[in-house]
């Protein structure tokens, strides 16, 4: 017994760092969902995902209720995600899309890291931390490079 407890501590623990990970860049750049949000909801999920298939015993016939689990979490942590997203109609533009997925991403990690997925889970946060940190800065240098394209094409509209 005392390595199912092992095992449940180190899940747990996994899917709060990893949560906390995520929502440490969200709250460095002043975004709504932070630390807490993120590590809560991947601690939840990841709970959830035990509650049904704790270590040590046979997981063969969890598979029906984990699957069932995983499709409540997501939709579930749509609703949360939502709640960060919004629109501006007169701007015509919208915000908290990456805050959204940021949310939605925790719950990922959470689950698996809830079923022990430890390689998979570290892999995933590494390059969810990549696309965070990097993404902003290639998507601004894009859109100057596609500017600037723009800007250099003739005008075919006068023909």
């Amino acid at each position: 017994m005392p390595d199912a407890w092992l095992e449940i501590v180190t899940r747990l623990s996994l899917s709060l760092v990893v949560g906390a990970a995520i929502g440490l860049n969200r709250d460095l750049r002043h975004k709504q969902a932070g630390v807490r949000t993120n590590a809560l909801v991947s601690l939840g999920a990841a709970l959830a995902v035990l509650v049904v298939m704790p270590p040590g015993q046979d997981d063969a016939h969890r598979v029906d209720a984990l699957s069932r689990v995983i499709q409540g979490v997501l939709t579930g942590i749509g609703f949360l995600g939502a709640g960060v997203i919004l629109r501006d109609p007169v701007k015509r533009h919208v915000t908290g899309l990456t805050t959204a997925a940021a949310v939605w991403l925790a719950a990922l990690l959470g689950v698996a890291s809830g079923a022990g997925a430890y390689l998979t889970v570290i892999v995933a946060l590494i390059l969810a931390l990549v696309a965070i940190v990097f993404g902003g800065p290639f998507e601004q240098l894009f859109r100057r490079k596609s500017a600037s394209t723009k800007s250099e094409m003739p005008d075919d509209s006068a023909d």
